[in-house]
């Protein structure tokens, strides 16, 4: 049996889980951990230049790859700085293990140097946190962190651990689990088949059905099955912001997105369904809109691995509680097995209705006579040029909203963002995260001058790491989601919602190494973005000046039901 320090266990853990990268910044709490990181190469650590960077590069691995992403920090500042990183996989359910240092055992509670109470501040936007009692306890807790973030529904987990808990000197014995067993917890592994069988003939009897997936299909790894069952059915499926890309995007059965933002067909087939079939989606505010008004004619099958989740805002008549890859699979087996069919007139007159819609507004926008570039004009051009085949990461705002329903995305784990916490900043750590891992792959962060500006220290940690992806700033020198709203709501009075004393973000991007571009007329947006796209082994800062006035629609009508929307600043539903 090996004899190893704390920190060497740590470290070996991180090794044995098959980690290749960490993403961390060092601190006195966790300097026993770094000498052991120094003393191996197995174990790759990316110092990123603020901490909320590296829980938000750990995530966006995460997103792209099913597999739990792990940041490391220090005690203190450093823990508190991982915070907004880990309320951000939390609201998402996202998996994530982050190793956070504490002062020695003995400190704790005695307002130390650096000490801060990281089980207690952690708690409410954990799946669950451990602190570490004894040193020889770390490759089990490591373990059980691991086993947690990645099963049952997905979410971030914190180890604390202090600094004598790592001593050098102090060597036990080593042994990674090869499993654990946690008496009182015990995700579902399958889903009940008699509310499987129920739920299918429902859904087989329906004229007017919708399928509604969320980010729970793609965390869930069941887009293939998702696909395949509205194929067989020939039923519309509309995807929530966090499952875009459970279906492909561009293919004629799908609605886009639904909900605030949502598309007018995905909304109005919504509320005019008899059958909504949900599968990892939780009716969380932004879809449902009113949910006194939501969906009056249609019965809901709701299929989740999170049985808090359902009939939380909205009543399920078939709950499922299960994984969604497991259920899905049961019932296209059902399905295909079945001596019923759908009602093919009822299902002919549904679509030509959806077709209608489509018709109608289709994510029509204005170009109209200005010399202004349009921010949808750019997602489309985005879409062009990388072939929809793209990373999309993305900040929160305006230009989130235009990505969302205009970059069409046809694979799931492309669309990486920050949905349920809505985190400015979350952007470039993300595609930093997601191009160290997809180094071949195309990379855009698609930002605006509010949001990039909250990390933007990391084009350090990119010239550092050669990170050379392409970020897209949608330039309309205000927070343009809060200058919306002041529209609506408060007569244009735009209270702090300008950005003024803009720094020059081509000379910012050229001072940290990089390739600078500013984009102001339509006409030479092309060529420039496939320049930038051409340079594979460089980052390209594309400052792109758009409409400072445009909005985002369709918009709900707030505290409505899913119909009724604004469809531009003058024209409602």
């Amino acid at each position: 049996m090996e004899l190893l320090s704390g920190a060497e266990m740590v470290v070996r853990a991180l090794r044995d889980e098959g980690v290749k990268y960490i993403y961390g910044y060092p601190g006195g709490a966790l300097l026993h951990v770094y000498d052991a990181i120094f003393q191996q190469d197995e174990v790759q650590h990316i110092l990123v230049r603020h901490e909320q960077a590296a829980t938000h590069m750990a995530d966006a691995y995460a997103r792209a790859t099913g597999k739990a992403g792990v940041a490391l920090v220090t005690s203190g500042p450093g823990a508190t700085n991982a915070v907004t990183g880990i309320a951000t996989a939390y609201m998402d359910s996202i998996p994530m293990v982050v190793i956070t240092g504490q002062v020695m055992s003995h400190l704790v509670g005695e307002d130390a140097f650096q000490e801060t109470d990281m089980m207690g501040i952690s708690r409410p936007i954990v799946k669950h946190n451990f602190s570490v009692s004894h040193a020889e306890e770390i490759p089990t807790v490591i373990k059980k962190a691991f086993h947690i973030a990645q099963t049952g529904r997905p979410g971030p987990v914190v180890v604390d651990i202090p600094k004598d808990m790592t001593t050098p000197t102090e060597r036990f014995e080593y042994e990674y689990p090869k499993s654990v067993k946690l008496r009182s917890y015990n995700p579902i592994s399958r889903g009940h088949s008699g509310q499987i069988k129920k739920a299918t003939d429902l859904l087989l009897a329906a004229r007017r059905p919708v399928i509604y997936a969320g980010g729970g299909v793609i965390m869930g790894e069941a887009s293939n099955e998702l696909t395949e069952l509205a194929k067989l059915l020939n039923y519309p499926v509309t995807c929530t912001l966090m499952g875009l890309g459970a279906y492909p995007g561009t293919d004629r059965q799908s609605l886009g997105m639904l909900g605030m933002h949502g598309s007018y067909e995905a909304n109005m087939a919504m509320h005019h369904s008899d059958l909504i079939l949900c599968v990892g989606a939780r009716f969380d505010d932004r879809v449902t809109n009113g949910v006194d008004k939501f969906c009056p004619t249609a019965k809901i099958i709701h299929i989740d691995i999170d049985p808090a989740s359902i009939s939380k805002t909205v009543k399920a008549d078939i709950p499922i509680v299960g994984p969604a890859q497991g259920v899905l699979t049961e019932m296209l087996e059902l399905v295909a097995g079945s001596k019923k069919h759908p009602d093919e007139s009822a299902l002919k007159a549904w679509w030509e209705q959806i077709d209608e819609w489509r018709a109608r507004h289709g994510g029509r926008y204005s170009t109209d006579d200005s010399e202004l570039m349009k921010p949808q004009q750019v997602i489309e051009m985005l879409s062009k040029v990388t072939n929809g085949d793209a990373y999309v990461c993305s900040d929160v705002g305006q230009h989130q909203m235009f990505a969302a329903q205009y970059y069409k995305f046809n694979k799931p784990n492309r669309w990486i963002n920050s949905g349920g916490l809505g985190t400015m900043g979350f952007g470039l750590p993300a595609a930093m995260g997601v191009k160290l891992n997809f180094p071949d792959a195309d990379v855009a962060c698609v930002t605006g001058e509010g949001s990039i500006q909250m990390n933007i220290q990391e084009l350090s940690t990119c010239k550092q790491y050669d990170l050379p992806v392409k970020i897209i700033n949608l330039n309309n020198q205000s927070l343009g989601m809060v200058r919306q709203w002041q529209d609506m709501n408060y007569e244009s009075r735009h209270s702090h919602s300008y950005m003024k004393s803009l720094p020059d973000f081509i000379k910012l991007a050229e001072a940290y190494g990089h390739v600078g571009m500013k984009v102001e007329k339509y006409e030479d947006l092309e060529a420039a973005m496939r320049e930038a796209f051409a340079l594979k082994d460089r980052l390209v800062f594309m400052d792109i000046y758009v409409d400072p006035f445009e909005h985002v629609y369709p918009m709900q009508v707030a505290r409505g039901s899913m119909r009724d929307m604004w469809l531009n600043k003058t024209e409602r539903t």
